[in-house]
């Protein structure tokens, strides 16, 4: 048999034998050189996505700026803004608003890290901060649906959905991208399960949100009087009709609904057994500030460590509440008070386990707040997306680094722009995915994460 042949049956075999490990992406990356040496190259083996829902102030957090002190309370300067639309603040006049806390330091790196994050300043030397950050959408739900799916247009799928596909899940018991939220702030704005849909992907690479307190997955007991024996007997029967079905229509659905039977009956013993927190050291619980079953993202966070030691290939974590129009300081201590500290743990508990170096973990939200002053409730910021701060670690990220900038008021990024696309490309990248080579066919066009504008990888943050 020719050698094509012989690499294009293999392709189908394995394929057709396994329901979960590497996803029909990457394993046709796998199998691209006949000469069998092909290898998957990435650094980064799962993802955690801090996502900090409702845009927190990089002005408050990363990107220190000494003249937007002295100019406090005096006019934006025209020259930033003069052309751009500033619909967000309907007509107000602008007027600068100075940093509201300090900014020292931290590290030997010597990184700029603001007063409202201690514990992220101890991190100094592990993450490599973004500066520069863009995106293109001012408003809450489609700057999320941009970050999340690199798109503002609904029914694309979600980054986690296009890992999946693209690497295939490392656990048979549990679904390989999860969701969790928590609450704690000012304005807390509604998420979309679309955020982690699989939009026109098969559905089976969809996230699964699991719920912070009660049950974790909705109907995930046995009903009462039904034993294993029992379910598992139906689960197959229902499986063989199904399979039976699939040789007439070929439905990718039909596969999605045997393997989501499939998962939902191994999920109810796998499930309980990771969300006891219980189970874990007091001294563990201390660590992040965690207690069992109250739904904290501090909980979520080390939730988050155990679903990636248990293969979960994508876990995405929101935490909402960073919309601070008004009250900026009371706000941001609440929700930094919320978030800091776990965040600190997952990273140093993850390091201590020698898992950071194979876990990519990504910090920030759908866009920044602007130098101007609200002016609504005390001091605050408006939604803000020519310049903001997200910060990577672990997974082949250098840590220590700041990469970036914006110009001197933060208002425009102006050095080492980097646009959302090039943060997904990054990521793909870190994982051993090409973006420009990661694509589904659809409506006729052969459709990526990153879109069809130019995207690059930031290999100056890579190790």
């Amino acid at each position: 048999m020719h050698s094509s042949e012989t690499l294009q049956l293999s392709r189908r075999s394995l394929l057709a034998g396994s329901s979960f490990g590497l996803g029909s992406a990457a394993l046709s990356h796998l199998l691209a050189d006949s000469s069998g040496t092909s290898k998957l190259i990435g650094k980064a083996k799962r993802v955690i996505f801090l996502c900090m829902s409702g845009g927190p102030s990089h002005l408050e957090t990363f990107d220190y700026k000494p003249e937007l002190d002295k100019l406090n309370g005096q006019p934006m300067p025209e020259s930033f803004t003069k052309g751009q639309p500033i619909a967000q603040l309907q007509g107000q006049k602008l007027k600068v608003q100075g940093h509201l806390t300090k900014f020292k330091r931290y590290g030997k790196s010597g990184q700029y890290i603001s007063d409202f994050l201690p514990h992220t300043a101890k991190m100094a030397d592990e993450i490599a901060i973004i500066r520069s950050m863009v995106t293109e959408q001012i408003n809450h739900d489609p700057a999320h649906t941009f970050l999340s799916t690199g798109t503002a247009i609904s029914g694309h799928p979600s980054m986690g959905a296009w890992i999946t596909y693209g690497l295939g899940s490392a656990t048979k018991n549990l679904p390989a991208f999860v969701v969790l939220t928590s609450t704690g702030g000012r304005n807390p704005q509604p998420i979309a399960s679309r955020q982690w849909g699989a939009g026109f992907l098969p559905s089976r690479y969809q996230g699964v949100e699991f719920n912070s307190t009660g049950d974790p997955v909705h109907y995930v007991r046995s009903p009462k009087g039904i034993h294993d024996e029992q379910q598992a007997a139906l689960v197959n029967t229902i499986k063989k009709l199904d399979k039976q079905r699939n040789n007439l229509v070929n439905n990718p659905e039909i596969q999605t609904r045997i393997a989501a039977y499939e998962m939902a009956f191994r999920m109810q013993s796998s499930v309980p057994e990771l969300m006891a927190l219980s189970d874990e050291p007091a001294s563990v619980l201390e660590h992040y500030g965690a207690k069992p079953g109250d739904g904290s993202y501090a909980s979520n966070c080390l939730l988050a460590r155990r679903l990636a030691e248990r293969g979960v290939r994508f876990i995405q974590l929101y935490h909402r509440g960073w919309d601070h129009h008004g009250g900026l300081v009371k706000y941001m201590n609440t929700c930094c008070s919320l978030t800091d500290r776990p965040t600190w743990a997952l990273l140093t508990d993850l390091k201590k386990r020698g898992m950071l170096d194979e876990t990519l973990i990504i910090w920030g939200g759908e866009f920044g707040r602007t130098p101007m002053f609200q002016g609504k409730g005390g001091a605050g910021r408006d939604h803000h997306i020519k310049g903001y701060s997200m910060w990577m670690a672990g997974g082949g990220i250098k840590g220590g680094i700041g990469y970036g900038q914006t110009d001197e008021l933060g208002y425009h990024s102006v050095q080492d722009i980097v646009h959302v696309r090039d943060l997904h490309a990054t990521v793909l990248h870190l994982l051993g995915l090409d973006h420009k080579r990661l694509s589904y066919q659809h409506q006729g066009l052969d459709a990526r994460l990153t879109g069809v504008l130019p995207a690059r990888v930031l290999h100056d943050i890579i190790t």
